[in-house]
């Protein structure tokens, strides 16, 4: 496989977790001019659920008829209709229940904070099950695959060509507007296509984004050491890869250091977050977002993921212990944007490879799927309803790809992201280089953030 010279520069970055092309920040103290315009402040956050969700089981339809039906098709799935969550979405017409892990989402959905958008995917354009069966409309390449969809949701680039993530396209264009020297993008959850971009400048951490290099502490050795290597990352080795990488490598000691100065001089949180991993992950981001005026920057995008969604057995007691993460991690994240004052100016958002089969395998789980509902939470976020159309849930029906309940989406993924970034402040006119294949669907930007 054929590296370029960016994909050299991270390879070779020492073990400054996973690597960061990340541009110098000024001293902390010296702040940008940027930080006097603090309330012009966005922030958008990706929570990754990797293995692909069922969302079938995640909003479950509680009329009497679409519940029997629900039940009949889920079988051993089925979660009991007494334990599911009421939310009363007014655009779809009929009562629905959130999964019964998910009470902190019920009452955010209940007070706004909290949109649904259903049967969302990756779509080159619209597609019907006569055109998809029938292979009338180009498809998004390798459907179903784990890898392939992961890296489609993360770079809307739906032939496998991506080498960059919307997000990070996204920041290129919010760079060029707001200017800036702090990384743009901050990942949580390690490398990822999503934060790669041309211009802007990621930091990709595996947890903690202060510390990216090991083998050092705060001793008195370990800091001269710390030293030494600094000293010789500024040598003039004559080679432009070796002095690129080594530029690479200081830049983001530079930046780990601004940012642990600026958290350090920052206030604690006060809300409590649930002791797990995701909830960790978003705890950062919301103390990182709480220096925001410190660290100069008015656009912020963050990355942080869960796995353990590829239930082909045993599915029940799984989901239980994921969607529980979710809600109490994404709820304990909303309510510390409240504490420091930036509810509305948040939003955060789920992928995920895909949906699973409505139908269960024969061993309590579930097959690869495509279309799945996704959450959008935040204080912008018109909640208390759902956007898109809800599949009809039919073994070999109209939105049925075969006969296994594989929805086919209709919202792409195109106009769930495009409408994030324009909300994001990239300019209308630049979002289909960001997004190929939007300017294939008529209703281009929703209206679920603003």
């Amino acid at each position: 496989m054929a590296f370029s010279r960016r994909d050299f520069l991270k390879k070779t970055c020492c073990t400054a977790a996973a690597g960061f092309a990340a541009a110098s920040f000024n001293r902390f103290g010296m702040v940008n001019a940027l930080a006097q315009t603090a309330q012009d402040y966005k922030a958008l956050v990706c929570v990754f659920l990797f293995g692909g969700n069922d969302s079938n089981n995640m909003i479950v339809p509680l009329s009497s008829s679409g519940y029997a039906s629900y039940q009949q098709i889920r079988s051993v799935l089925a979660l009991p209709q007494g334990s599911l969550l009421p939310i009363a979405p007014p655009s779809a017409g009929s009562p629905f229940g959130f999964h019964p892990r998910f009470p902190e989402m019920q009452a955010q959905f209940n007070q706004k904070h909290l949109a649904v958008l259903t049967n969302l995917g990756t779509l080159v354009r619209p597609t019907t099950r006569a055109q998809y069966q029938q292979r009338q409309v180009t498809l998004p390449r390798n459907l179903f695959s784990h890898e392939d969809q992961q890296a489609q949701m993360q770079t809307a680039a739906l032939d496998n060509s991506g080498r960059t993530g919307w997000a990070g396209r996204t920041a290129d264009k919010i760079q060029s507007i707001y200017g800036g020297t702090f990384p743009i993008i901050i990942s949580l959850a390690g490398s990822n296509i999503f934060c790669e971009g041309l211009v802007a400048r990621a930091i990709e951490s595996s947890g903690d984004p202060t510390r990216l290099l090991s083998g050092f502490s705060s001793s008195a050795e370990s800091q001269s050491r710390l030293s030494a290597l600094q000293n010789l990352l500024t040598f003039d080795t004559g080679v432009t890869l070796i002095q690129q990488a080594s530029g690479t490598t200081n830049n983001a000691l530079r930046d780990s250091k601004s940012l642990s100065d600026a958290l350090a001089a920052g206030p604690a949180l006060a809300t409590v977050f649930p002791n797990t991993g995701l909830a960790r992950q978003l705890k950062q981001v919301a103390q990182i977002i709480s220096v925001r005026s410190a660290l100069g920057v008015q656009r912020q995008i963050f990355f942080v993921s869960i796995g353990g969604f590829d239930t082909h057995s045993d599915q029940l007691p799984a989901q239980d212990n994921l969607l529980t993460q979710i809600s109490g991690g994404m709820n304990a994240f909303y309510q510390a944007t409240v504490e420091i004052g930036a509810a509305s100016q948040v939003t955060a958002f789920t992928l995920s490879d895909f949906s699973r089969t409505y139908q269960p395998d024969s061993t309590s789980g579930t097959d690869h799927a495509w279309g799945g509902h996704h959450l959008v939470l935040g204080g912008a976020v018109h909640g208390g309803d759902f956007y898109g159309t809800f599949p009809t849930l039919a073994l070999a029906g109209p939105d049925d790809s075969g006969n296994e309940g594989r929805w086919i989406p209709t919202t792409s993924l195109d106009q769930y992201a495009g409408t994030l970034a324009s909300w994001f402040g990239v300019p209308t006119a630049d979002l289909p280089t960001i997004f190929p294949n939007l300017p294939n669907f008529s209703n281009q930007l929703l209206n679920f953030v603003g």
